[in-house]
């Protein structure tokens, strides 16, 4: 049997330990639709790859997430729509980065797709989850793409732990709802 020889006078540090916090589990599997636009892919992607990092922390795993892309964000409420639509998904998740330029004034494209959202989550009873943003100064520069990469990846944390949070809160309210509680 070989072993490893180690030198005695040499001490090395254990191993660290991350402790994760305990998050509750779901009663029901959760599947949830990732849509975002292709509009800067380099920097929404940034989301999508924190979104599923934080997601599976908190008990869905990837394998159930779809992820969808579309050309902008103005094209993202009608795909979340239909796949509400579909019941298939218990969530549905945006992401894109809306700029000034194109015909469109980036503050009207950004609250018309908000609205959208929200207008499908109240219409189909699937929680829908924004991570569209649009900053008041964006310039084609390498400081602002590296600076929104990392804003981008901070917001796929935020929207996964929102995302999850919501889809226990919901799961819980429709539990009592069922048993007559609510």
């Amino acid at each position: 049997m070989n072993q490893m020889l180690q030198d005695p006078t040499e001490v090395k540090d254990p191993p660290q330990v991350i402790d994760r916090p305990a998050y509750p589990q779901f009663a029901k599997p959760q599947r949830i639709a990732f849509v975002q636009s292709s509009w800067h892919r380099d920097v929404v992607e940034e989301c999508r790859v924190a979104f599923l990092q934080e997601i599976e922390a908190r008990g869905i795993a990837a394998v159930h997430i779809d992820l969808f892309e579309v050309p902008g964000s103005f094209e993202i409420p009608l795909h979340a729509q239909i796949l509400a639509k579909t019941r298939r998904y218990t969530a549905i998740v945006a992401a894109g980065l809306v700029v000034d330029g194109g015909i469109y004034r980036h503050e009207f494209v950004a609250d018309t797709v908000i609205k959208a959202l929200m207008d499908v989550q109240l219409r189909t009873e699937v929680p829908v989850f924004s991570a569209v943003l649009t900053p008041q100064q964006f310039h084609e520069s390498a400081a602002h793409f590296d600076f929104f990469r990392r804003h981008f990846a901070v917001k796929g944390v935020e929207v996964a732990e929102a995302c999850a949070n919501t889809l226990l809160s919901l799961e819980r309210l429709r539990g009592q709802v069922a048993a007559g509680i609510v």
